[in-house]
């Protein structure tokens, strides 16, 4: 099977071909369950199986969706729509849309208080607050 898929453990005696509840999905990939609805709005190509009462039933492709999704995701640096991008792609691998850091925003003396030493503003500052939050 595909390399995302070697760390899965399940052991509960189905076949490795069976559905899978969102239970079983969450616990072998070691992703919450909620993280896994939400990724289900998200990456329109993954749609398991709903029976009565809304339960999921999870396919082998989609766990091996789900899985490349995660290693996307949380080991290569995509955003999700990087991430979508990259599924959508003709051979599903990712290619060409890495996330891309934000910038750091440079720290600005504040005009008012450029003649003061920086210890003398932060005591200002917190005791600002201080007085805030007691008239509020």
């Amino acid at each position: 099977m595909d390399d995302d898929l070697s760390r899965l453990g399940y052991d509960d005696g189905k076949d490795p071909g069976a559905m899978r509840t969102i239970g079983e999905v969450a616990k072998a990939l070691g992703i919450r369950q909620h993280v896994l609805r939400y990724w289900e709005d998200q990456f329109p190509s993954l749609r398991p199986v709903k029976r009565s009462g809304g339960r999921r039933y999870y396919r082998p492709d989609d766990v091996a969706m789900i899985a490349r999704i995660d290693r996307l995701v949380h080991k290569e640096g995509y955003t999700l729509r990087g991430a979508r991008l990259a599924l959508q792609g003709a051979s599903g691998e990712a290619a060409s849309v890495p996330a891309e850091p934000l910038p750091i925003p440079a720290i600005q003396p504040i005009a008012s208080m450029a003649g003061q030493a920086w210890p003398d503003q932060l005591v200002r500052i917190r005791d600002d607050l201080a007085k805030a939050l007691a008239e509020a």
